[in-house]
């Protein structure tokens, strides 16, 4: 129909109405009309048709291949993928049962605006899309994925995947710019990062260049370097760099921009644990490991009370990422902005909590969350109750032995923060 009435969406509509709703008999023309443009608006939405109603090269395609079932649904399998989020959706789903989490469609919408995809409540958007999905392979049943199909219509592995959504934002700039540029001979990478810094407005570390942002292209296989000379007085030149044949643009453009709408693609290993994972890396003797389940626990604790994720607002490099900060709101009556910070540490002082009562007037905090894995020094505990009389903020202490609770049962967290609201409501009572 889109082939025949291109150009006159009124034709279109028409058409699509006299052929699937005209039979709805037990609702009116106004909404058998509306059904059929809803069904215009969803052509639209996947890319098949322009406004006007003409196909687009995509829906041309699919046009061509109409008697080729397989080769239709797989070229807008992979069109989903690519272009549509499809990635993300597919990726979060597999995300979720990794961690042992039930999926359903209030789940699935939860989580995926965790990652800073907006799914509008009561929407058909991931029903809609995991059907098409499964036309294809990707889904088997209901929530069930077919891993092996879906990297084989994308053309990846899952290593491949995770290490481009977990990129960091100067390597997504970097990796971008040597696909805008599209020359396969050698160039100067100084050169590519000034050109990456103007085009995407991302600050890059010029001494740290190689380290953060070469280095890690080699090693992922999408770049290659040789080693400038040495010029008379002027010291190293920079490196050459050229792309490697698994620099794929078709391939790793739609896929960087997915990882680009991901808030915080850093957390996305926290969010595959389960909480007996996380429990059980919380004792490790690897202090990075131990200080990552920490903020893994930390997540977890505040979206058990259903509190939304922002952001990670510093990973303390020099401690090996053991200390982080996690950033979360709500919105539900008032709004509250809620900054957790990591301590694993024997000790929590005085110093760590006047740190993050500072942080609260850049961040405008309402409540700040000290997760320890150890004890809260008197003296930091009573400049908290201090801050919490002489201002309108709220000052959360969870230490060990709340942990060892919550290890046993998960949801005694509801206790812990009941708990400390009556301790601040006691110490804010106003003296009428």
């Amino acid at each position: 129909m889109a082939n025949q009435y291109g150009g006159d969406w009124n034709a279109l509509e028409s058409a699509i109405k006299e052929r699937y709703f005209d039979s709805h008999t037990s609702t009116n023309d106004y909404n058998r009309r509306k059904l059929a443009n809803n069904t215009k608006l969803g052509m639209i939405a996947y890319g098949l048709i322009d406004r006007e109603a003409n196909l687009t090269d995509l829906g041309r395609k699919l046009y061509t291949n109409q008697n080729n079932p397989a080769k239709l649904y797989s070229i807008f399998g992979r069109h989903i993928l690519l272009k549509l989020n499809g990635v993300n959706f597919v990726q979060c789903v597999l995300d979720m049962q990794a961690a042992n989490e039930p999926v359903d469609l209030v789940a699935l919408r939860y989580r995926l605006n965790d990652m800073g995809i907006h799914v509008p409540r009561g929407g058909k958007h991931m029903s809609t899309m995991r059907i098409w999905l499964e036309k294809v392979g990707v889904f088997i049943s209901k929530w069930r994925i077919d891993a092996v199909r879906f990297h084989k219509l994308l053309g990846t592995t899952p290593q491949e995947i995770d290490a481009l959504l977990m990129m960091s934002p100067e390597q997504r700039a970097y990796i971008r710019t040597l696909a805008n540029i599209g020359d396969k001979n050698q160039l100067p990478s100084n050169e590519v990062e000034k050109l990456a810094s103007v085009t995407y407005g991302i600050r890059f570390n010029e001494k740290n260049l190689p380290k953060t942002v070469l280095y890690p292209l080699r090693d992922a296989g999408y770049i290659d370097l040789e080693r400038g000379t040495a010029e008379r007085g002027r010291g190293a030149k920079p490196f050459m760099v050229s792309v490697t044949t698994k620099f794929n643009m078709q391939i790793l453009l739609p896929l960087l921009e997915q990882a680009e709408q991901l808030t915080g693609a850093d957390i996305r290993p926290l969010l595959r644990k389960s909480f007996g994972e996380i429990l059980g890396e919380l004792d490790s003797d690897n202090r990075y490991i131990a200080g990552l389940a920490l903020e893994a626990l930390a997540f977890k604790l505040m979206r058990l009370v259903d509190l939304d994720y922002v952001a990670t607002r510093l990973r303390g490099q020099e401690t090996g990422g053991a200390e982080v900060d996690l950033i979360f709101e709500s919105t539900r009556l008032v709004f509250s902005r809620w900054q957790i910070q990591c301590k694993n540490t024997n000790y929590v002082s005085l110093d760590d909590v006047a740190k993050e009562v500072g942080l609260t007037h850049m961040l405008k905090s309402n409540v700040i969350v000290m997760v320890s894995t150890g004890e809260v020094g008197e003296e930091a505990r009573r400049y908290a109750n201090k801050i919490m009389a002489d201002s309108n903020l709220c000052i959360i202490i969870v230490n060990r032995a709340d942990i060892e609770v919550v290890k046993e049962t998960p949801t005694t967290i509801i206790d812990v923060f009941t708990r400390e609201a009556q301790h601040a409501m006691s110490i804010k009572q106003l003296k009428l």
